[in-house]
């Protein structure tokens, strides 16, 4: 499924010393007060040069993950790598990223530059009016998302993947290098921390929206990170497309979807997605995003995260939790 098009890009490429420099320069941004970063940052051309001889002789092997949970909101068990790793990944992005993006749906707004969640809410808004043909006809609005997605990853299944698109085995080998960094064993699951992950992700998940689109030949669907939606006016159509989502996503994937948030529900009931209560002509902001939005500013008020608030705010009807947040400036 997809466009069948092959990387044309070779290791050298992802390698080379420019390479490996430009992509320190985008790791570095933000982490400069960080004392791993700066201990890398002291003999930067020695270690660039090192681990460019590493890669090229094939003696790179990846270092193991130190393992911390945050709260974002939900708690999250993240997995980070070295400097010198997260320096690889950052090279294998710089080169993957722009050949697997033009592979991808339109309607995949996860980890991708030009997209992200406010433009997948414009979409959503877009997506309702065609669907009810302008509010002349029920809405129905089919929403799922993936069982522990990031630790349900099959590294078999994405290895197979890689290898419809790249030819190149020192390539291949490196990707690989890098899935089985994290537990090998199991062969089973992707760090939160890796850069790369986020395109793997992509990669992996870029199969089911191919089949949701060209297979089940529905119009209306999104997809953010492991959260989907499909629109339609056809209640029958959609509750006939669960049964060969399900099929799909473990045959194909080894995938589940989880059985407490997939659920058919109308536009006019008010849909939860990404964040916002979506209804035909509005959307305001859930009720748990709106706590923790002002629990937040109020526990550690910074005037930079009152103004990142206000700009979210700014996308959805807000008038009253908007008098709520000025109160903090």
């Amino acid at each position: 499924m997809g466009r069948k098009i092959q990387l044309s890009h070779s290791f050298d490429e992802i390698i080379c010393l420019d390479n490996l420099l430009l992509a320190w320069q985008e790791f570095r941004k933000g982490k400069k007060g960080k004392r791993d970063v700066q201990e890398f940052e002291f003999s930067l051309m020695d270690n660039l040069t090192a681990l460019h001889q590493d890669l090229a002789s094939g003696n790179y092997r990846h270092g193991s993950y130190q393992a911390f949970n945050i709260c974002d909101p939900k708690p999250r068990n993240i997995h980070k790598a070295s400097v010198r790793d997260r320096l690889v990944h950052h090279a294998v992005y710089r080169v993957l990223y722009p050949f697997f993006d033009q592979t991808f749906i339109a309607n995949s707004f996860s980890c991708r530059k030009n997209k992200g969640t406010h433009r997948a809410l414009n979409r959503f808004a877009k997506f309702a009016y065609q669907a009810s043909q302008n509010n002349a006809r029920t809405c129905w609005i089919l929403k799922g998302d993936i069982r522990k997605f990031f630790a349900s990853i099959n590294h078999q299944v994405l290895k197979n993947i890689l290898r419809r698109k790249i030819s190149d085995e020192k390539i291949l080998k490196l990707l690989d290098k890098i899935i089985d960094s994290f537990n090998s064993e199991s062969g089973i699951g992707l760090p939160l921390g890796n850069l790369t992950s986020q395109l793997f992700v992509n990669i992996y998940l870029n199969e089911f929206d191919q089949f949701v689109k060209h297979n089940l030949k529905a119009r209306h669907y999104i997809r953010y990170a492991d959260d989907f939606v499909i629109l339609t006016d056809d209640k029958v159509w959609l509750e006939n497309q669960i049964w060969p989502i399900e099929k799909f996503l473990s045959e194909r994937l080894k995938l589940t979807l989880h059985p407490n948030k997939i659920f058919i529900k109308t536009i006019a009931s008010g849909i939860d997605f990404l964040g916002w209560t979506h209804f035909f002509d509005h959307r305001v902001l859930r009720t748990q995003t709106k706590k923790r939005m002002l629990k937040r500013i109020k526990d550690n008020f910074k005037p930079e995260t009152v103004n990142s608030y206000l700009g979210l705010l700014k996308h959805g009807n807000t008038f009253k939790i908007r008098k709520e947040v000025l109160k903090y400036k």
